[in-house]
């Protein structure tokens, strides 16, 4: 089976479009909903915890 990306159910009043995240074996892959051909960035998964954990904190 292929990578299976996935996107927020939050995108549905933005038109579609955001960002996607996958399962890689790598880490986390993240790429633009809008422009998937372009490919993807690949983050370790612990990082990318760190980096949502930084976001929850920063002010709306």
């Amino acid at each position: 089976m292929g990578v299976q990306w996935r996107k927020s159910s939050y995108t549905a009043s933005n038109g579609g479009n955001c960002v996607e995240l996958a399962r890689l074996a790598e880490g986390v892959g993240i790429r633009d909903s809008k422009n998937r051909g372009c490919g993807h960035l690949t983050m370790p998964l612990a990082q990318f915890a760190a980096l949502l954990a930084q976001l929850k904190r920063q002010p709306s």
